[in-house]
C-alpha cells in the first residue's frame, strides 16, 4: 500500500478512470484492489497463471475490492494471444503479465498501467518500511550488521535497505544482503545490461541484472520473486560492490518458513521465507563463529493464503526448482544486442 496509494492517488488527479497492472502472488495485486477501491479507479489485474491457479484466494481477495483479475498469459492481448501460440501451456510470469497490462493501457481511454516493483518511485515510496525499522533499531539502542530481505524486482529490499545504505555511503558503515529464489536468480547468476521490464517488449529498455525478458522461471511457490530483472539502483549498487545477493531454493525457504513459524507464531509468506533463510544462515555462521551479529530482515508478508504450499511441503511434494548456468547463458544470446 505505500506505493499502490500514491499511484492511485496521481492516477486520479491526472484524471484517469482506468488503471491496469501485474501481479504475480497477489500481494501488489491486492494493495493496489484496494487502492484504487479508495480512488474510484476501475482496475484490471494480469495474475501470472501458475499464481492464479496455486493461490485463488489472493484473487479473491482483489474481487472484493472490486478488481477484474485475468490470468496471464491470456487471449485478451497480442502479446498473451502470441505467447500462448508458441507455447500453450505457458504458466505465465511477470514479464509477460507487465506485457498484458501495458498492452491493455494502451488501448484503454484515461487508462495508465501502474507498476508494483522495479522502478525507482516504488522503491522510495517503500523506504518507509526502512526508516520505521532505522527509528526501531535506535529505540533497542542497536544497529544492524546485515540488513536482508527477499529480492523479486526490488521494491521490497529497496524499502527496507536504502535508509541504511545511506550511511554506508556516506560514513562507510556495513550493510548488506539480498535474498532471491535459485530459480530466478538475476542478480547472483544474470548480466548487468540494458533489458525490458516485460516479455513484448513494451517497457522501455532499463539497466539491470537480467536473466532475458524472456527467461520463464519454474513454477516456484513464490510467484512475487518470479521475475527476470532487478531495478536499476539495486543492479548499480549490487554493480558497485555495495551489497550481494544470495539465492535459496525452495525447500529451504520452506524449512525456514517452519522453523520461524514454530518459534515465532506467524506463518510467513513463501516470498519472505527467502529473506528468512539467509537471516538464519548468518545467525548460524556467527555462532559458529563465537561472535554476536545484529541482523535485520524484512517479513515482508504473510502466508495464510498460500497454505496450500504449506500442505504441499508437509506432504513431502515440493521440489527445488534450479536453474543452470548453461541455461541463463542460453537464454542471454536472445539479449546480446542491449550489452551495455
Amino acid at each position: 500500500l505505500n506505493s499502490a496509494l500514491a499511484q492511485a492517488y496521481y492516477c486520479k488527479e491526472e484524471g484517469c478512470t482506468n488503471i491496469t497492472t501485474e501481479t504475480g502472488a497477489g500481494q501488489w495485486g491486492a494493495a493496489l484492489s484496494m487502492a484504487s477501491k479508495i480512488f474510484g479507479l476501475e482496475l484490471a489485474v494480469y495474475m501470472v497463471k501458475v499464481s492464479y491457479h496455486q493461490k485463488p484466494y489472493r484473487r479473491s481477495i482483489m474481487q472484493t475490492f472490486g478488481a477484474q483479475v485475468i490470468a496471464s498469459p491470456s487471449m485478451s492481448t497480442k502479446a498473451g494471444r502470441k505467447i500462448l501460440t508458441d507455447t500453450p501451456n505457458n504458466q505465465g510470469s511477470l514479464g509477460c503479465a507487465i506485457s498484458e497490462a501495458v498492452e491493455l493501457a494502451m488501448q484503454t481511454p484515461n487508462c495508465k498501467y501502474v507498476l508494483g516493483s522495479v522502478f525507482n518511485w516504488v522503491s522510495l515510496h517503500q523506504t518507509v518500511i526502512g526508516l520505521e525499522a532505522e527509528k526501531q533499531m535506535e529505540m533497542a539502542g542497536e544497529y544492524p550488521d546485515s540488513v536482508i530481505a527477499c529480492f523479486g524486482g526490488g521494491s521490497n529490499f529497496s524499502g527496507i535497505a536504502f535508509p541504511f545504505l545511506r550511511h554506508k555511503l556516506t560514513n562507510g558503515k556495513e550493510v548488506e544482503i539480498i535474498a532471491e529464489p535459485a530459480s530466478c536468480p538475476k542478480l547472483s547468476k544474470g548480466r548487468f545490461q540494458y533489458d525490458f521490464g516485460d516479455e513484448a517488449g513494451y517497457t522501455p529498455l532499463i539497466p539491470m541484472y537480467t536473466l532475458g525478458h524472456n527467461f520463464m522461471p519454474s513454477n516456484i511457490h513464490a510467484g512475487g520473486l518470479r521475475y527476470h530483472g532487478a531495478g536499476s539502483i539495486v543492479s548499480q549498487l549490487q554493480k558497485d560492490g555495495y551489497m550481494r545477493a544470495e539465492d535459496v531454493n525452495q525447500l529451504e525457504a520452506f524449512d525456514a518458513a517452519t522453523l520461524f513459524a514454530k518459534s515465532e507464531g506467524i506463518i510467513p509468506a513463501p516470498e519472505s521465507s527467502h529473506a528468512i533463510a539467509v537471516a538464519i544462515r548468518k545467525a548460524l555462521k556467527a555462532k559458529e563463529e563465537g561472535r554476536k551479529e545484529v541482523i535485520l530482515f524484512n517479513l515482508s508478508g504473510h502466508g495464510l493464503i498460500d497454505m496450500a504450499a504449506y500442505d504441499r511441503y508437509i506432504a513431502g511434494d515440493l521440489v527445488n526448482g534450479e536453474v543452470t548456468d548453461e541455461e541463463i547463458t542460453r537464454n542471454l544470446k536472445d539479449v546480446e544486442d542491449f550489452r551495455i
